[in-house]
């Protein structure tokens, strides 16, 4: 049986089926793990496509706790590797991304009856020193009756233990590692699921929704859809490998003032975060619940609402209700079936593995954290490599995003440029969108003096310009695209709003 590996590149090979277009890789899947993946194959010469059945990180991607973090609990389980790993890509990923990712500080209050604080002292160390850290500040203990972290909470929580770790626009982040792909000549087609997949002899012919290609190699990187991906391959759609696993999260109206979180140890042994999230609100969860439903439109159940509630409400002063709740938001995890008894204890890790029967042309990417796509990419090109060989020596690497080339990455300082430059735009909008565009935003705002400048005024600070430049240069189609993905504002647009907003993508030319 010939082994891809002895093969040469056939981009120029007259032998494919019918002239269709021939690419070296097909990834299947445009969350982080696929985007990711197309930005490291395709800074190394490989031509790549991605095919995306629905939006760009419209997934899991989208419905994270929106953190680049070690994760402090995983200590708990022994993944030192992990916990290394990805404190050393939280530095990386500040430096590649200073206007997406952001230092925050949370407070993990303590009671005798919890975790003891030599146990805490000694996990906070390891998260302190394990990963390199550079940038971010140290952890340290606090007196809550002193401190103004401990003015929500309940008088009997007195001392507390402070540490950093990173906050992030999850969509943002997937969009801008696509933008790279992109940027590099990889082909990225959301709105264009694979319908169909043949083995050939020299690999494999593909049928999208869109169009007919020919590739040597396919990625699986759907995530919760990846077993279902699977079955293109030939494999029995009773052949699993995920364990699913739901994370749900509530959003309330601002319950504390302070720009830092809090990390609650709950009554069953997890954990809860309270997040500061888009000025207004506060950000509760995540849930870990085993998801034996279809992974399109995970919801949160009543259970978990009332779970997330009675939980934090052991913590504060004044209790969260479910009539507190203003949004709700649900993903799906695509852990490896591990065989772990309980979700919470299911590997966080990333496992690669080739499809059976299929010469190595067929890699699936099963689990994965946000913080650690880029390592993961970075191990499919290593195996992939050893299939067929990179056409050049470059790498993706840790070179900035779209957008992240400021000076010394002082998002601060760039900010305070861009208000200089823009003194009759508003704070707020000015604020979001150097956070969304970084550099870029001088691509949106251009010449504009005033805000009427900038075309068509949709609400709530978004403006025609913007909405323009989505549509030309991140694949945005629908109002959810725009207000969801891209920008955050669907929690603050009305109806009326929402369907003018359609109406002109409607009628937009470049979408007809």
């Amino acid at each position: 049986m010939t082994k891809l590996g002895q093969m040469k590149h056939p981009q120029s090979d007259d032998s494919q089926a019918d002239d269709k277009p021939h690419y070296d890789v097909v990834i299947i899947g445009g969350g982080i793990n696929g985007c990711g993946i197309a930005r490291e194959l395709a800074a190394k010469g490989y031509s790549v496509y991605l095919a995306e059945a629905r939006d760009l990180s419209s997934g899991t991607s989208s419905w994270s706790t929106k953190l680049i973090h070690g994760g402090l609990r995983y200590l708990e389980h022994y993944e030192f590797r992990l916990v290394r790993e990805a404190l050393r890509e939280r530095e990386t990923l500040m430096k590649m991304a200073p206007h997406l990712i952001h230092p925050l500080r949370f407070i993990l209050p303590h009671l005798p009856s919890m975790r003891p604080k030599w146990l805490l002292r000694l996990g906070l160390f390891l998260y302190d020193n394990l990963g390199g850290r550079q940038k971010l500040a140290g952890s340290h203990s606090i007196n809550l009756k002193q401190d103004e972290a401990g003015r929500i909470l309940k008088p009997e929580f007195t001392s507390a233990f402070e540490y950093s770790d990173c906050f992030v626009d999850d969509n943002r982040l997937t969009i801008l590692n696509a933008r790279a792909a992109q940027n590099y000549g990889a082909v990225i087609q959301p709105y264009n699921a694979v319908l169909s997949a043949q083995k050939t002899e020299n690999g494999w012919q593909i049928k999208t929704e869109k169009q007919s290609i020919t590739a040597s190699l396919i990625i699986n990187a759907a995530g919760p859809w990846a077993d279902q991906v699977r079955s293109l391959s030939g494999r029995s759609s009773n052949d699993k490998k995920l364990r699913l696993v739901r994370g749900s999260h509530i959003i309330t109206d601002k319950k504390f003032d302070h720009d830092r979180a809090y990390i609650f140890q709950n009554s069953d042994g997890r954990i809860l975060f309270a997040i500061p999230y888009l000025d207004d609100y506060t950000l509760f969860g995540t849930t870990d619940v085993d998801h034996e439903d279809s992974p399109d439109a995970p919801e949160i159940s009543d259970a978990e609402i009332d779970y997330i509630c009675a939980e934090v409400s052991h913590y504060l002063k004044q209790a969260i209700t479910p009539e507190d709740v203003r949004f709700t938001y649900s993903g799906v995890r695509p852990l490896y079936d591990d065989g772990a008894s309980q979700a919470q204890s299911a590997t966080r890790d990333y496992v690669l593995g080739y499809e059976e029967d299929t010469n190595d042309s067929w890699l699936n990417i099963f689990g994965g954290k946000l913080t650690t796509y880029r390592k993961l990419a970075k191990a499919v090109s290593a195996k992939i490599e050893n299939i067929l060989p990179a056409p050049s020596n470059n790498e993706a690497g840790a070179s900035y995003l779209p957008g992240g080339n400021m000076a010394n990455g002082d998002f601060s300082a760039f900010l305070t440029s861009v208000q200089r430059e823009f003194p009759t735009i508003d704070d707020t909008r000015l604020r979001r969108m150097a956070k969304a565009y970084g550099t870029e935003i001088y691509s949106i705002l251009g010449n504009a003096n005033e805000p009427a400048d900038e075309g068509i005024d949709f609400g709530c600070g978004l403006y025609q310009a913007e909405v323009d430049f989505l549509i030309a240069h991140e694949w945005a189609k629908t109002a959810d695209d725009i207000l969801m993905r891209r920008s955050k504002l669907g929690y603050q647009f009305n109806d009326q709003q929402r369907r003018t907003l359609s109406d002109y993508l409607a009628s937009h030319p470049a979408l007809s």
